[in-house]
């Protein structure tokens, strides 16, 4: 746990996998802090485990922006027990002896996250359905065995290098259009969203990828008949406001507000630049669409990451991140 005057230290932070898109968006929010001091690898020894090593063992804080496999073979290398971890993987998402990095999950886990040395960073899908979702089961509005479909919009940077690439190169137009995926319904995210949704099954998720670089939603549609007995809009943005009422990241919207659509549109990207979640609920007297919002690259990876240092740090949750 961090000691009472953390805010005055200067903390050692390493990224391993420091060339890749969450890890370059992660030198964007450390490079500019004074209570950051970088450590850094010389470029020919990225992939010196010794090198590696090293760094991760001299670190307060180890970000591993890496593949599966790498992240844990990485966090095998640590032996500091002062090192803190923090994984942008899905490698240890559902594992319990990883704490979930999300910190508005519940009125714990803050405290979690500032007690423990190895936190599993949110997915960018799984950060905005699970935001929808938990705080409706936890009240009771949303029965755990509900059906439930998702739908997730993101912008392409979220595929990494290789997709940013060939959205950039797309000299023929073939990707101009939105385009589907994980059409086999095994999303990577799913045993995240299930879990720490506290669902009984896993929802019915369908992501797209967008022809933009960066931004996301995740709608959920609800048909209010199958909620219990006289749960209304009223009732589901009640329990959102109680839930997030001191969070700094998260803004819940009024129904139907006009500013909430642009014309009558959506805008997927209304939430970039920023580490903020907005959360909205558009229908009527007997649906309804459950509507977040974050920047993919922000609460959605680099941004969530950050915040979930600066928590177990003890230092100002807001630091470097914007709202």
């Amino acid at each position: 746990m961090a000691s009472p005057d953390s805010s005055q230290r200067t903390f050692k932070v390493y990224v391993d996998g420091q060339e890749g898109t969450t890890g370059l968006r992660l030198f964007d929010y450390l490079q500019v802090r004074d209570d950051i001091e970088l450590l850094r690898i010389d470029s020919d020894k990225r992939k010196d485990p010794a090198e590696r090593a090293r760094l991760l063992n001299a670190a307060d804080v180890a970000f591993l922006c890496l593949p599966d496999a790498a992240s844990r073979e990485a966090a095998a290398m640590v032996e500091n027990p002062e090192t803190c971890l923090i994984d942008a993987s899905t490698a240890f998402r559902t594992d319990p002896s990883w704490v979930y990095g999300l910190p508005e999950l519940d009125e714990g886990q803050r405290d979690r996250i500032r007690a423990s040395k190895r936190i599993a960073n949110v997915g960018c899908h799984a950060s905005a359905f699970i935001l929808l979702v938990r705080p409706l089961v936890d009240a009771g509005l949303l029965p755990a065995d509900y059906p439930l479909s998702a739908f997730s919009l993101t912008g392409y940077s979220g595929g990494g290098k290789a997709m940013i690439a060939d959205y950039q190169n797309d000299s023929d137009g073939r990707l101009n259009a939105p385009r589907p995926y994980a059409m086999a319904l095994g999303h990577k995210h799913l045993p995240e969203m299930q879990q720490h949704g506290r669902l009984a099954q896993p929802p019915v998720f369908s992501p797209i990828v967008g022809p933009f670089l960066k931004g996301l939603m995740v709608s959920v549609p609800l048909q209010l008949s199958q909620l219990p007995a006289g749960v209304d809009v009223e009732d589901l943005l009640g329990a959102y406001r109680a839930h997030y009422a001191d969070e700094p990241f998260v803004r819940v919207r009024p129904f139907e507000a006009l500013d909430n659509l642009d014309n009558g549109f959506f805008d997927v990207q209304g939430a970039n630049e920023t580490n903020r979640v907005d959360l909205f609920v558009f229908g009527n007297d007997e649906r309804v669409c459950l509507v977040s919002r974050l920047d993919n690259l922000g609460k959605g990876a680099a941004g969530s990451a950050v915040q979930n240092m600066n928590v177990h740090l003890g230092v100002d949750e807001t630091t470097g991140l914007g709202v």
